[in-house]
């Protein structure tokens, strides 16, 4: 387990692209929770700056999952499951299929939504809101 101290979204950006440098895998599938506000989505966007994508990271709250090209024709999906009533939503955009693709990195926000649908993981991140910049980021691995 690895834990870190955040004092502002530039220090959550480095520690994320850093993180995605030395973890790359593929496939590789990531959950990711925290409340409202703790900064998943900034984790995301420094993750994806270290895989190299220089597109503008968005939360994929209402279509559930945004797909983006990097490394040597890599994939990295961003899934967001805070609005899914239902894990069988999930089904419907193909779930299964996109976290299970050799050639993908799969991050998931608000992965304890769908507790059933993300047991196969490897690295489950916890990101816990200390004071109004300052988190704890805690990294574990399957």
């Amino acid at each position: 387990m690895k834990i870190f101290q955040s004092f502002n979204e530039d220090d959550t950006i480095k520690f994320a692209f850093n993180f995605a440098k030395s973890m790359i895998k593929f496939p590789c599938v990531i959950l990711i929770d925290g409340d409202l506000g703790a900064g998943k989505t900034v984790f995301a966007k420094g993750f994806a700056k270290g895989l190299e994508i220089h597109q503008d990271i968005t939360s994929p709250t209402f279509t559930l999952m945004n797909e983006y090209e990097c490394l040597n024709d890599k994939k990295f999906k961003h899934f967001d499951f805070y609005r899914i009533e239902d894990e069988q939503e999930l089904y419907a955009i193909g779930f299964d299929e996109a976290i299970n693709e050799n050639n993908s990195i799969s991050l998931i926000e608000w992965a304890s939504n769908a507790p059933n649908l993300c047991k196969n993981y490897d690295y489950k991140i916890k990101i816990i809101k200390i004071k109004e910049n300052e988190r704890k980021i805690i990294i574990g691995a399957k």
